[in-house]
C-alpha cells in the first residue's frame, strides 16, 4: 500500500470518530469513570486530531542523499520497523491508543495492541471503525488481556520487532527485561512521574491555585504527569494553602454522566485502597490534612478531593506516585533550593512553573530534569508536541515528529559511482 493510501484510511477513520463521538465518549466514561464532558469535549476531539496529524505525516517520511568521501552515491531509506507490539494503560485508553497506533500506521507497520484489562471497550470500538475505514485485515490487531499473560507474551515474542508501553515504572522494567531476553526488540517506555508544580513569589495566587488544582486533580488524579508536588514560595504559601483548600472543597464529585461533575470514581478497588493508604501515611507522617481524606459517599470508588499542607520531601506522599486526588503542598525559600528539591526524585516526566518573570521561567525550564515543562499552563498536549521522560520516567518520546523515529529503521544504501560529473 502506498503512503498516500495509508493517509486516506487514517483520515477516513478520523471522520468516523467524529461521526461516532457520542458513542465513543460514553464508552470511554463507562470504561474508566472519567466525566462524560471530559471525554466528549476534550479527549475525543484530541483523539481525532492526532490521527489527522499522523495521516499528514504518512507520505512525508523519506530518507536522505548523503555526501560521502570518494566516488560513492549514498542514500538512506526509512523503512517500517515491522510488527509493533503496543500496551496501553487504563487512565487514557483512547488517547494512548492514538499516541501508539497513529505513528505506527503512518510509518507502515502492523500492530498487535493490548488494551488494559480494566478498560477494553474503546480500543475494540476504534478497531471496528478502522475496519470500516478500509484498513486491511491483520494490520491492526487488538487483544484484550492481562499484563502477566498477554502483555508478557507480546514483550517476549520473537516475531514482534518493537514494543511500546505506557504504565508504571515497575512494569516498564519487566517489559525491558523481557524484550532484552527475547530478540532484543526496540523499546519505548512512557512511565511514572512525580511532577513538581512550582508557584513563585510573584504569582497571581488565585490563578496559580486554579492551575495547580487542575494539574493535580484532572482525571481523578490518575495522570502520569500530574503536578503532584506543589512547591509554593514561603511568601505566598499560607494564602495559597487556604485557597487551594477552598477550591478542593468546591470540586464536584459524583456520577460522571451528570453535567457539571468534575471528578468521577477511581478506576477500581485496588487503586481506591492504595490512595486511601497513602492518605493515611500522610496523616501519620504529620502532614496537615487540610480537607478530604475519606471516601466520598457510601458506594463506588469515589474519594474526597484531598489537600495536605506542611508536606516534607521525605514523606511517602511527596516521593511516591499516588495516582489519585491528593494534593501535597510544600514550602520553598528560593529558586536554587526548589531546583535541587524538585530534581531529587527518580522520576523526570514533567513540571509546571507559575511566574510572571521570564528570567525565572527560563532558569527553571533549563534546570529541571524533565521531559516537559509547562510555564503558566499545564497538560497542553498538542499533537505536534513530543512527550516523554527523563530518568525512570521512560525511554523515547511520543507524539510529534519524534514519535516517528520509534517505528522506523534506517538503512544506508551505498553504490559506486563511475566517472561522476561532480562529487
Amino acid at each position: 500500500m502506498s503512503a498516500y493510501e495509508r493517509s486516506l484510511i487514517m483520515l477516513r477513520f478520523a471522520d468516523l470518530v467524529d461521526k461516532h463521538r457520542g458513542e465513543l465518549a460514553a464508552l470511554e466514561s463507562w470504561n474508566s469513570g472519567k466525566p462524560y464532558e471530559q471525554s466528549a469535549k476534550s479527549e475525543l476531539p484530541s483523539f481525532a486530531r492526532l490521527f489527522r496529524y499522523y495521516a499528514g505525516w504518512a507520505d512525508k517520511i523519506h530518507g536522505l542523499t548523503v555526501p560521502a568521501d570518494g566516488n560513492h552515491h549514498v542514500q538512506t531509506l526509512h523503512e517500517p520497523i515491522g510488527v509493533a507490539g503496543q500496551i496501553i494503560p487504563w487512565n487514557f485508553p483512547l488517547i494512548m491508543f492514538a499516541w501508539k497506533v497513529g505513528p505506527a500506521l503512518a510509518c507502515g507497520n502492523t500492530i498487535v495492541l493490548k488494551s488494559a484489562e480494566q478498560t477494553p471497550l474503546t480500543a475494540l470500538y476504534a478497531a471496528k471503525l478502522f475496519q470500516e475505514a478500509g484498513l486491511p485485515p491483520g494490520v491492526l490487531n487488538v487483544v484484550s488481556g492481562y499484563g502477566p499473560s498477554a502483555g508478557a507474551a507480546l514483550a517476549c515474542h520473537m516475531d514482534v520487532d518493537k514494543i511500546a508501553f505506557t504504565g508504571s515504572t515497575e512494569t516498564g522494567k519487566i517489559i525491558l527485561e523481557l524484550a532484552a531476553k527475547s530478540n532484543l526488540k526496540a523499546v519505548t517506555l512512557e512511565l511514572g512521574g512525580k511532577s513538581p508544580f512550582i508557584v513563585c513569589e510573584d504569582a497571581d495566587v488565585d490563578k496559580a491555585v486554579e492551575l495547580a488544582h487542575f494539574a493535580l486533580f484532572f482525571n481523578q488524579g490518575q495522570c502520569c504527569c500530574a503536578g503532584s508536588r506543589t512547591y509554593v514560595h514561603e511568601r505566598v504559601y499560607d494564602e495559597f494553602v487556604e485557597k487551594a483548600k477552598a477550591r478542593a472543597l468546591r470540586r464536584v464529585v459524583g456520577d460522571p454522566f451528570k453535567k457539571g461533575v468534575e471528578q468521577g470514581p477511581q478506576i477500581d478497588s485496588e487503586q481506591f485502597e492504595k490512595i486511601l493508604r497513602y492518605i493515611k501515611s500522610g496523616v501519620e507522617s504529620n502532614a496537615t490534612l487540610e480537607c478530604g481524606g475519606q471516601r466520598f459517599g457510601s458506594k463506588g470508588y469515589f474519594i474526597q478531593p484531598t489537600v495536605f499542607s506542611n508536606v516534607q520531601d521525605d514523606m511517602l506522599i511527596a516521593k511516591d506516585e499516588i495516582f489519585g486526588p491528593v494534593q501535597s503542598i510544600l514550602k520553598f525559600k528560593n529558586i536554587d533550593e526548589v531546583i535541587q528539591r524538585a530534581n531529587t526524585t527518580r522520576y523526570g516526566l514533567a513540571a509546571g512553573i507559575f511566574t510572571k518573570n521570564v528570567d525565572t521561567a527560563n532558569t527553571l525550564s533549563r534546570a529541571l530534569r524533565v521531559g516537559s515543562v509547562w510555564v503558566n499552563c499545564f497538560d497542553v498536549f498538542d499533537a505536534a508536541i513530543p512527550f516523554g521522560g527523563y530518568k525512570m520516567s521512560g525511554i523515547g518520546r511520543e507524539k510529534g515528529i519524534y514519535s516517528l523515529h520509534n517505528y522506523l529503521q534506517v538503512k544506508a544504501v551505498v553504490t559506486p559511482l563511475k566517472n561522476p560529473a561532480w562529487l
